[in-house]
Protein backbone atom coordinates (compact mmCIF):
# COMPACT_ATOMS: atom_id res chain seq x y z
CA UNK A 1 0.00 0.00 0.00
CA UNK A 2 1.26 3.52 -0.75
CA UNK A 3 2.28 5.63 2.22
CA UNK A 4 4.06 8.85 3.21
CA UNK A 5 6.74 6.96 5.17
CA UNK A 6 9.89 7.38 3.11
CA UNK A 7 11.94 4.85 5.10
CA UNK A 8 9.18 2.28 4.78
CA UNK A 9 8.83 2.88 1.05
CA UNK A 10 12.57 2.50 0.57
CA UNK A 11 12.49 -0.89 2.29
CA UNK A 12 9.48 -1.94 0.25
CA UNK A 13 11.16 -0.89 -2.98
CA UNK A 14 14.35 -2.80 -2.17
CA UNK A 15 12.30 -5.94 -1.50
CA UNK A 16 10.38 -5.44 -4.75
CA UNK A 17 13.60 -4.84 -6.70
CA UNK A 18 15.42 -7.89 -5.32
CA UNK A 19 12.43 -10.16 -5.89
CA UNK A 20 12.05 -9.07 -9.54
CA UNK A 21 15.67 -8.47 -10.55
CA UNK A 22 15.78 -11.48 -12.88
CA UNK A 23 12.51 -10.39 -14.51
CA UNK A 24 13.98 -6.93 -15.15
CA UNK A 25 16.95 -8.54 -16.88
CA UNK A 26 14.65 -10.66 -19.03
CA UNK A 27 12.60 -7.60 -19.95
CA UNK A 28 15.74 -5.64 -20.83
CA UNK A 29 16.94 -8.43 -23.12
CA UNK A 30 13.45 -8.70 -24.59
CA UNK A 31 13.34 -4.99 -25.42
CA UNK A 32 16.79 -5.19 -27.05
CA UNK A 33 15.68 -8.13 -29.19
CA UNK A 34 12.40 -6.50 -30.24
CA UNK A 35 14.02 -3.15 -31.06
CA UNK A 36 16.84 -4.80 -33.01
CA UNK A 37 14.30 -6.70 -35.11
CA UNK A 38 12.15 -3.63 -35.75
CA UNK A 39 15.10 -1.49 -36.84
CA UNK A 40 16.54 -4.27 -39.02
CA UNK A 41 13.22 -4.56 -40.82
CA UNK A 42 12.72 -0.82 -41.25
CA UNK A 43 16.13 0.02 -42.82
CA UNK A 44 15.71 3.65 -41.71
CA UNK A 45 19.10 4.08 -40.05
CA UNK A 46 22.60 2.70 -39.73
CA UNK A 47 22.45 1.55 -36.12
CA UNK A 48 25.81 0.74 -34.54
CA UNK A 49 24.47 -0.71 -31.31
CA UNK A 50 21.41 -1.38 -29.21
CA UNK A 51 22.31 -2.03 -25.59
CA UNK A 52 20.55 -1.96 -22.24
CA UNK A 53 20.91 -1.92 -18.50
CA UNK A 54 18.80 -2.41 -15.39
CA UNK A 55 19.18 0.65 -13.15
CA UNK A 56 20.85 0.03 -9.79
CA UNK A 57 18.27 -0.02 -6.99
CA UNK A 58 20.04 2.64 -4.90
CA UNK A 59 20.27 4.88 -7.96
CA UNK A 60 16.53 4.41 -8.41
CA UNK A 61 15.90 5.59 -4.85
CA UNK A 62 18.19 8.60 -5.27
CA UNK A 63 16.43 9.63 -8.47
CA UNK A 64 13.01 9.33 -6.82
CA UNK A 65 14.18 11.43 -3.89
CA UNK A 66 15.67 14.07 -6.17
CA UNK A 67 12.75 14.39 -8.60
CA UNK A 68 9.56 13.50 -6.75
CA UNK A 69 9.82 13.18 -2.96
CA UNK A 70 9.56 16.85 -1.95
CA UNK A 71 6.49 17.54 -4.07
CA UNK A 72 4.71 14.37 -3.00
CA UNK A 73 5.29 15.16 0.68
CA UNK A 74 4.24 18.78 0.18
CA UNK A 75 1.00 17.60 -1.44
CA UNK A 76 0.50 14.99 1.28
CA UNK A 77 0.31 12.42 -1.52
CA UNK A 78 0.97 8.78 -0.61
CA UNK A 79 3.34 6.97 -2.96
CA UNK A 80 5.22 3.82 -3.90
CA UNK A 81 8.70 4.42 -5.31
CA UNK A 82 8.31 1.80 -8.07
CA UNK A 83 5.43 3.78 -9.58
CA UNK A 84 7.72 6.73 -10.40
CA UNK A 85 10.53 4.90 -12.20
CA UNK A 86 10.08 4.84 -15.96
CA UNK A 87 13.80 4.21 -16.53
CA UNK A 88 14.34 1.17 -14.34
CA UNK A 89 15.00 -0.56 -17.65
CA UNK A 90 17.09 1.59 -19.98
CA UNK A 91 17.88 0.98 -23.64
CA UNK A 92 20.43 2.96 -25.66
CA UNK A 93 20.27 3.08 -29.45
CA UNK A 94 23.27 4.55 -31.24
CA UNK A 95 23.02 5.41 -34.95
CA UNK A 96 25.71 6.84 -37.19
CA UNK A 97 24.17 10.20 -37.99
CA UNK A 98 22.18 12.78 -36.05
CA UNK A 99 19.37 13.01 -38.61
CA UNK A 100 18.69 9.28 -38.22
CA UNK A 101 17.54 9.81 -34.63
CA UNK A 102 14.08 11.03 -35.66
CA UNK A 103 13.70 8.10 -38.07
CA UNK A 104 14.48 5.63 -35.29
CA UNK A 105 12.03 7.38 -32.95
CA UNK A 106 9.26 7.13 -35.57
CA UNK A 107 9.78 3.37 -35.80
CA UNK A 108 9.42 3.07 -32.02
CA UNK A 109 6.38 5.35 -31.94
CA UNK A 110 4.62 3.20 -34.53
CA UNK A 111 5.00 0.06 -32.41
CA UNK A 112 5.15 1.09 -28.72
CA UNK A 113 3.00 3.21 -26.44
CA UNK A 114 4.96 6.43 -25.86
CA UNK A 115 4.51 7.90 -22.39
CA UNK A 116 6.90 10.83 -22.56
CA UNK A 117 9.54 12.31 -24.87
CA UNK A 118 12.47 14.48 -23.81
CA UNK A 119 14.20 16.11 -26.78
CA UNK A 120 17.60 17.22 -25.47
CA UNK A 121 18.69 18.04 -29.02
CA UNK A 122 16.02 20.72 -29.42
CA UNK A 123 16.66 22.00 -25.89
CA UNK A 124 20.35 22.55 -26.59
CA UNK A 125 19.89 23.96 -30.10
CA UNK A 126 17.27 26.49 -28.97
CA UNK A 127 19.89 28.31 -26.88
CA UNK A 128 22.61 30.61 -28.13
CA UNK A 129 25.37 29.84 -25.66
CA UNK A 130 24.66 26.39 -24.23
CA UNK A 131 26.45 23.21 -25.16
CA UNK A 132 26.14 19.77 -23.66
CA UNK A 133 24.79 16.26 -24.02
CA UNK A 134 22.34 15.86 -26.89
CA UNK A 135 19.99 12.98 -27.56
CA UNK A 136 16.36 11.92 -27.59
CA UNK A 137 14.82 10.18 -24.57
CA UNK A 138 11.54 8.28 -24.81
CA UNK A 139 9.63 6.64 -21.94
CA UNK A 140 7.58 3.86 -23.44
CA UNK A 141 5.72 0.61 -22.88
CA UNK A 142 4.17 -2.09 -25.00
CA UNK A 143 1.09 -1.13 -26.91
CA UNK A 144 -2.11 -3.06 -26.14
CA UNK A 145 -1.67 -5.03 -29.34
CA UNK A 146 1.91 -5.98 -28.43
CA UNK A 147 1.00 -6.83 -24.83
CA UNK A 148 -1.62 -9.28 -26.10
CA UNK A 149 0.93 -11.18 -28.18
CA UNK A 150 2.91 -14.10 -26.79
CA UNK A 151 5.88 -12.80 -28.80
CA UNK A 152 6.20 -9.81 -26.44
CA UNK A 153 5.34 -11.56 -23.17
CA UNK A 154 8.76 -10.77 -21.70
CA UNK A 155 8.30 -7.01 -21.97
CA UNK A 156 4.53 -6.63 -21.72
CA UNK A 157 4.45 -5.44 -18.09
CA UNK A 158 7.61 -3.33 -18.03
CA UNK A 159 8.18 0.33 -18.79
CA UNK A 160 11.38 1.32 -20.51
CA UNK A 161 13.39 4.47 -21.20
CA UNK A 162 15.07 4.56 -24.60
CA UNK A 163 17.92 6.96 -25.34
CA UNK A 164 18.59 7.54 -29.03
CA UNK A 165 21.91 9.15 -29.93
CA UNK A 166 24.24 9.61 -32.83
CA UNK A 167 27.68 8.03 -32.62
CA UNK A 168 29.27 11.41 -31.87
CA UNK A 169 26.65 12.27 -29.24
CA UNK A 170 27.29 8.93 -27.56
CA UNK A 171 31.04 9.57 -27.48
CA UNK A 172 30.48 13.03 -26.01
CA UNK A 173 28.13 11.64 -23.38
CA UNK A 174 30.76 9.15 -22.21
CA UNK A 175 33.43 11.84 -22.00
CA UNK A 176 31.07 14.39 -20.49
CA UNK A 177 30.39 12.09 -17.56
CA UNK A 178 34.13 11.97 -16.86
CA UNK A 179 34.39 15.74 -16.47
CA UNK A 180 33.90 16.52 -12.79
CA UNK A 181 32.33 19.64 -11.34
CA UNK A 182 31.13 21.11 -14.64
CA UNK A 183 29.03 23.81 -12.95
CA UNK A 184 31.03 25.07 -9.97
CA UNK A 185 34.34 25.60 -11.73
CA UNK A 186 36.22 28.68 -12.95
CA UNK A 187 34.89 30.33 -16.11
CA UNK A 188 38.00 29.52 -18.13
CA UNK A 189 37.39 25.80 -17.56
CA UNK A 190 33.69 26.15 -18.37
CA UNK A 191 34.66 27.83 -21.61
CA UNK A 192 37.03 25.00 -22.52
CA UNK A 193 34.29 22.44 -21.85
CA UNK A 194 31.92 24.41 -24.08
CA UNK A 195 34.53 24.59 -26.84
CA UNK A 196 35.04 20.84 -26.63
CA UNK A 197 31.31 20.23 -26.77
CA UNK A 198 31.02 22.53 -29.80
CA UNK A 199 33.75 20.55 -31.59
CA UNK A 200 31.78 17.35 -31.07
CA UNK A 201 28.67 19.04 -32.40
CA UNK A 202 30.60 20.26 -35.43
CA UNK A 203 31.96 16.75 -36.03
CA UNK A 204 28.40 15.37 -35.96
CA UNK A 205 27.32 17.94 -38.52
CA UNK A 206 30.33 17.37 -40.76
CA UNK A 207 29.90 13.58 -40.79
CA UNK A 208 26.33 14.12 -41.95
CA UNK A 209 27.38 16.62 -44.62
CA UNK A 210 30.12 14.29 -45.89
CA UNK A 211 27.57 11.49 -46.13
CA UNK A 212 25.19 13.75 -48.07
CA UNK A 213 27.94 14.93 -50.40
CA UNK A 214 29.00 11.33 -50.98
CA UNK A 215 25.45 10.34 -51.88
CA UNK A 216 25.21 13.30 -54.25
CA UNK A 217 28.40 12.23 -56.01
CA UNK A 218 27.10 8.69 -56.35
CA UNK A 219 23.80 10.00 -57.69
CA UNK A 220 25.61 12.28 -60.11
CA UNK A 221 27.65 9.37 -61.45
CA UNK A 222 24.54 7.29 -62.07
CA UNK A 223 22.96 9.91 -64.34
CA UNK A 224 26.09 10.75 -66.34
CA UNK A 225 27.14 8.79 -69.43
CA UNK A 226 29.55 6.05 -68.36
CA UNK A 227 32.58 7.50 -70.08
CA UNK A 228 31.88 11.15 -69.30
CA UNK A 229 33.59 13.31 -66.72
CA UNK A 230 31.25 14.86 -64.11
CA UNK A 231 32.99 18.19 -64.57
CA UNK A 232 32.61 18.15 -68.34
CA UNK A 233 28.89 17.30 -68.20
CA UNK A 234 27.78 19.47 -65.29
CA UNK A 235 24.94 21.59 -66.62
CA UNK A 236 27.05 23.57 -69.07
CA UNK A 237 29.37 24.98 -66.43
CA UNK A 238 32.54 26.58 -67.73
CA UNK A 239 35.28 24.00 -67.14
CA UNK A 240 38.18 25.83 -68.73
CA UNK A 241 39.55 26.82 -65.34
CA UNK A 242 38.83 23.52 -63.58
CA UNK A 243 42.05 22.03 -62.14
CA UNK A 244 43.08 18.78 -63.79
CA UNK A 245 43.09 17.06 -60.42
CA UNK A 246 39.34 17.69 -60.12
CA UNK A 247 38.82 15.63 -63.27
CA UNK A 248 40.94 12.73 -62.04
CA UNK A 249 39.22 9.43 -61.34
CA UNK A 250 37.83 8.89 -57.85
CA UNK A 251 36.08 6.04 -56.05
CA UNK A 252 32.64 7.09 -57.31
CA UNK A 253 33.59 7.43 -60.96
CA UNK A 254 35.59 4.18 -60.79
CA UNK A 255 32.52 2.35 -59.48
CA UNK A 256 30.36 3.85 -62.21
CA UNK A 257 32.60 2.39 -64.92
CA UNK A 258 33.68 -0.84 -63.26
CA UNK A 259 30.14 -1.56 -62.12
CA UNK A 260 28.94 -1.31 -65.70
CA UNK A 261 31.47 -3.83 -67.05
CA UNK A 262 31.36 -6.16 -64.02
CA UNK A 263 27.76 -5.78 -62.87
CA UNK A 264 27.66 -9.16 -61.14
CA UNK A 265 30.67 -8.40 -58.92
CA UNK A 266 30.43 -6.67 -55.53
CA UNK A 267 33.15 -4.03 -55.25
CA UNK A 268 34.03 -3.50 -51.58
CA UNK A 269 34.54 0.11 -50.49
CA UNK A 270 38.00 -0.24 -48.99
CA UNK A 271 39.33 -2.23 -51.96
CA UNK A 272 37.96 0.33 -54.41
CA UNK A 273 39.60 3.11 -52.39
CA UNK A 274 42.97 1.36 -52.43
CA UNK A 275 42.76 0.41 -56.10
CA UNK A 276 41.96 3.97 -57.20
CA UNK A 277 44.96 5.18 -55.21
CA UNK A 278 47.16 2.68 -57.09
CA UNK A 279 45.96 4.13 -60.38
CA UNK A 280 46.47 7.75 -59.30
CA UNK A 281 49.91 7.01 -57.92
CA UNK A 282 50.92 5.87 -61.41
CA UNK A 283 49.01 8.60 -63.26
CA UNK A 284 47.60 11.47 -61.13
CA UNK A 285 45.67 12.82 -64.15
CA UNK A 286 43.98 9.53 -65.06
CA UNK A 287 40.26 10.17 -65.68
CA UNK A 288 37.08 8.17 -65.67
CA UNK A 289 36.94 8.38 -69.46
CA UNK A 290 40.42 6.80 -69.60
CA UNK A 291 39.25 3.84 -67.54
CA UNK A 292 36.19 3.50 -69.72
CA UNK A 293 38.26 3.57 -72.90
CA UNK A 294 40.81 1.10 -71.58
CA UNK A 295 38.07 -1.44 -70.85
CA UNK A 296 36.27 -0.91 -74.16
CA UNK A 297 39.49 -1.44 -76.11
CA UNK A 298 41.02 -4.31 -74.16
CA UNK A 299 38.52 -6.20 -72.02
CA UNK A 300 37.67 -8.72 -74.77
CA UNK A 301 41.32 -9.77 -75.09
CA UNK A 302 41.82 -9.88 -71.32
CA UNK A 303 38.77 -12.12 -70.92
CA UNK A 304 40.17 -14.54 -73.50
CA UNK A 305 43.48 -14.57 -71.62
CA UNK A 306 41.70 -15.08 -68.28
CA UNK A 307 39.75 -18.06 -69.59
CA UNK A 308 42.90 -19.79 -70.86
CA UNK A 309 44.83 -18.93 -67.69
CA UNK A 310 42.14 -20.39 -65.41
CA UNK A 311 41.83 -23.47 -67.60
CA UNK A 312 45.54 -24.13 -67.09
CA UNK A 313 45.54 -22.96 -63.45
CA UNK A 314 42.17 -23.95 -61.95
CA UNK A 315 43.43 -23.38 -58.40
CA UNK A 316 44.04 -19.67 -59.10
CA UNK A 317 41.68 -16.69 -59.34
CA UNK A 318 41.39 -13.85 -61.81
CA UNK A 319 39.24 -11.12 -60.28
CA UNK A 320 37.80 -8.00 -61.98
CA UNK A 321 40.59 -6.01 -60.31
CA UNK A 322 43.15 -8.25 -62.03
CA UNK A 323 41.32 -7.86 -65.33
CA UNK A 324 41.31 -4.07 -64.97
CA UNK A 325 45.06 -4.12 -64.24
CA UNK A 326 45.66 -6.01 -67.49
CA UNK A 327 43.44 -3.57 -69.42
CA UNK A 328 45.34 -0.60 -68.02
CA UNK A 329 48.62 -2.20 -68.98
CA UNK A 330 47.41 -2.68 -72.55
CA UNK A 331 46.00 0.86 -72.64
CA UNK A 332 49.26 2.57 -71.67
CA UNK A 333 52.04 -0.03 -71.37
CA UNK A 334 54.81 2.34 -70.35
CA UNK A 335 52.71 4.17 -67.76
CA UNK A 336 51.01 1.14 -66.23
CA UNK A 337 53.80 -1.40 -66.51
CA UNK A 338 54.06 -1.59 -62.70
CA UNK A 339 50.37 -2.34 -62.06
CA UNK A 340 51.24 -5.91 -62.98
CA UNK A 341 54.05 -7.63 -61.13
CA UNK A 342 56.89 -9.13 -63.16
CA UNK A 343 55.73 -12.74 -63.57
CA UNK A 344 52.09 -11.99 -64.52
CA UNK A 345 53.27 -9.29 -66.93
CA UNK A 346 55.81 -11.57 -68.65
CA UNK A 347 53.29 -14.39 -68.89
CA UNK A 348 50.69 -12.05 -70.40
CA UNK A 349 53.19 -10.65 -72.90
CA UNK A 350 54.20 -14.20 -73.88
CA UNK A 351 50.56 -15.17 -74.43
CA UNK A 352 49.98 -12.09 -76.60
CA UNK A 353 53.01 -12.81 -78.77
CA UNK A 354 51.86 -16.34 -79.66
Amino acid sequence: MPSLDYELEKRQFRLFYDKNRSLFEEAKNGYISVINNLLAQSHVAEVTKVEGRVKDKEECIKKFQRKYLSKLEADDHAYEIKSYLSDLIGIRIVCLYEDEISAVSEVLKSHFKIIDVTDKIAAIESTEDLFGYKGLHMDMACSEEMAASVQYAGVADQFCEVQIRSLIQDAWSVLDHKIKYKKSIPNNLKRRINVLSALFELADREFKEIRNATMQLIQQETVLPIGASPVEDSFAFDTTSTPATEKAINAFSFLRVAGHFFNDFEFEDHRVDNFVQVILKVDPMFEKSDLHQSLIENLKMVREYRDEFLLENPENTFSPYTMIRHCLYLYRPETFERVLSKWPRERFDGWRSN
